[in-house]
């Protein structure tokens, strides 16, 4: 028995790999250093659905694409309207996921080219969602996307209103390209094994949103914000001792699979360290790294290899552009509906039902008694 399945391998895939040991995250053969720096988030979708880098009419074409497909219809706007003001966006956004499926006449056709095309639809669409939710539970109108901004900035546009500037694009263009994929994470598993059974593409990423919602998954950047603002009122260090000696986790350090620093901390510490300078808030970054060098000479973090992860300088880089604490993992969904819907892709193409078993360990022989 492995519990968690940790360090079962149950499928073969192409879209990522993830080396713990040596720190290294590949996309289809490309290093996400290198992604990371050099690529926009729609070349990142195209690499992880089509297996390459598009070449400027293939992006061109892409793009269009994109950005045909983000209008959501009245009646999911009005669906949206209808719902409690105080719900959490990304179960909002889990919902309206699901309902997509209503409006889709052909939801259950699950052959590739079919899934690749609702791939893009979804992809377009969940920015629009996230910030159309975000307006309303606000007392005002969705704004309606536009069709000449990239998707990052359309994003920032719907969300805000206003023509956003170039830092605060490449800031969530360069997440987005951050979180795209990770091998078989929770959430991605999940979406493999609702895909397992058959179930149309929908059913499979509303089972992975679910799963990311978790604080242990994609919930795991709001819970790392929280505690800043907590720290910030106590001190990092005053904080970070008394949350050591309460047995607690500090959120955003350590990782399930990576034994040395994530690869995606190394973009993202730079990032917050330049939004920290652009902005009045740049304490946000002073703390984090305060606390980053409290926990790299504290023997508890030295024992176990435990080092920043994705979400703990992404929690004050969407902080310091104004992203909502309880949005971030909506932002999440954002980009990883690329690699959920590819490891659906890949699934489909050589498809097994995911049954593992469990090892009984309850009694046996009772006897009813009456």
């Amino acid at each position: 028995m492995s519990k968690g399945l940790e360090g079962i391998v149950v499928a073969d895939t192409s879209r990522s790999s993830v080396d713990g040991v040596n720190g290294v995250l590949i996309y289809h053969g490309y290093d996400i250093l290198d992604l990371g720096e050099n690529c926009s988030f729609e070349e990142v979708a195209y690499l992880l659905w089509y297996s390459k880098i598009p070449n400027g009419e293939e992006l061109a074409a892409f793009h269009a694409e994109l950005a045909s497909q983000r209008e959501l219809s009245a009646e999911m706007l009005a669906v949206m309207k209808g719902l409690p003001k105080g719900g959490h966006p990304v179960a909002v956004l889990r919902t309206i996921v699901s309902a997509l499926s209503l409006e889709d006449a052909d939801a259950e056709n699950i052959t590739i080219p079919e899934v690749q095309k609702k791939a893009i639809h979804l992809t377009a669409v969940i920015p629009t969602i996230i910030a159309a939710w975000q307006n309303i539970r606000n007392g005002r109108e969705p704004i309606a996307p536009r069709t000449d901004l990239g998707h990052a900035a359309n994003f920032v546009y719907m969300l805000t209103g206003e023509d956003p500037n170039p830092e605060t694009v490449q800031a969530i263009d360069k997440y987005l390209i951050l979180l795209a994929d990770h091998g078989f994470n929770a959430s991605t598993f999940s979406a493999r094994v609702t895909t397992g059974t058959l179930a149309d593409l929908y059913s499979a990423v509303t089972s992975a949103i679910g799963t990311l919602k978790g604080p242990s998954h994609g919930g795991a950047t709001q819970a790392a914000m929280e505690q800043f603002l907590q720290a910030q009122k106590e001190g990092a260090e005053p904080w970070f001792n008394r949350v050591l000696g309460e047995g607690k986790r500090v959120m955003g350090i350590g990782h399930r699979v990576y034994k040395v620093e994530d690869p995606r901390a190394k973009i993202l510490r730079p990032l917050a360290q330049k939004m920290a300078n652009q902005t009045s808030e740049g304490y946000w970054f002073e703390l984090a790294y305060d606390i980053e060098k409290l926990a790299r000479n504290h023997e508890y973090f030295i024992e176990r290899n435990l080092f920043p992860n994705v979400d703990y300088y992404g929690a004050p880089v969407l902080y310091m552009i104004g992203i909502p604490m309880d949005t971030f993992t909506s932002l999440f969904v954002m980009s990883r509906v690329v690699g959920w819907t590819a490891h659906v892709i890949e699934q489909l193409a050589d498809n097994r039902l995911i049954r593992p078993r469990g090892n009984y360990v309850g009694p046996r022989g009772l006897k009813v008694e009456k």
